[in-house]
């Protein structure tokens, strides 16, 4: 999955959410399909939540630095 910016990957894991609240009769392989994208969309979202905190915690350095 190629990194994406967090508010396209939390849009898409809010569409899955919501995929999910309107099934009547839930379809048992489109649904675990669905849990599987979500699942990657979450784990991308915490690696790059991660990644943006070391971000901010470089920048608060520098400017402790200063």
């Amino acid at each position: 999955m190629k990194q994406e910016n967090i508010n396209q990957n939390l849009k898409k894991l809010n569409q899955i959410i919501e995929w999910f609240e309107n099934q009547e009769e839930l379809d048992v392989e489109l649904g675990l399909e669905k849990v599987q994208q979500g699942m990657n969309l979450i784990k991308e979202l915490k690696k790059r939540l991660k990644k943006v905190e070391n971000e901010f915690e470089e920048i608060k350095k520098d400017i402790d630095n200063e």
